[in-house]
């Protein structure tokens, strides 16, 4: 059976031309927890595969830090599988999910999914991300401060208020 040759390189700066040492992994490694315990080496080393394309650790860590949309993508997955279950309004989607209620509304309202409750949305004119709902026309006047008959008036005619469009989702 053939060991597997392995460099060790410094981890601080990783140069896998100018190796530490070399050799079989077994050895390799002792031979690390050895010079690192003894002090002879007193910085972090890795063991790596000839060939292997290295990088610093700024790098390799900054490639490692999670990709906002993908966590985004799982969250609405997890809403909308819990919303085919039966769950129809944001209390019971978070009651769910286990995400929190702001978080799980804004997703459901940027994702359009039914609820059963009837409620206002309002979305900004420059930036459809930007979703502000309420339950009455009075809470979305308070949340966007706007007078409700302007909002109440610009829902029969999709208009805009304060720079939002406005409109009412009806109940499922």
């Amino acid at each position: 059976m053939t060991e597997t040759q392995v460099l060790v390189i410094n981890a601080d700066r990783p140069d896998i031309d100018h190796p530490l040492a070399m050799g079989p992994e077994p050895e390799m490694f002792k031979l690390t927890q050895h010079n690192y315990k003894s002090g002879e080496w007193s910085f972090p080393v890795r063991l790596v595969k000839p060939g292997t394309k290295v990088r610093s650790d700024e790098t390799y860590l900054a490639s490692m830090l999670p990709d906002p949309q993908a966590e985004e993508r799982e969250q609405i997955r997890d809403i909308r599988r819990a919303h085919r279950d039966g769950n129809h309004t944001i209390r019971a989607l978070t009651d769910e999910t286990g995400y929190i209620s702001q978080r799980v509304s804004y997703l459901v309202h940027k994702y359009s999914l039914p609820l059963r409750n009837g409620y206002w949305r309002a979305e900004k004119y420059d930036n459809p991300n930007e979703i502000i709902t309420g339950q009455t026309v009075d809470l979305l006047g308070d949340k966007i401060s706007a007078p409700a008959r302007s909002i109440r008036q610009a829902s029969y005619s999709n208009g805009i208020v304060c720079g939002y469009y406005i409109s009412r989702v009806p109940k499922v």
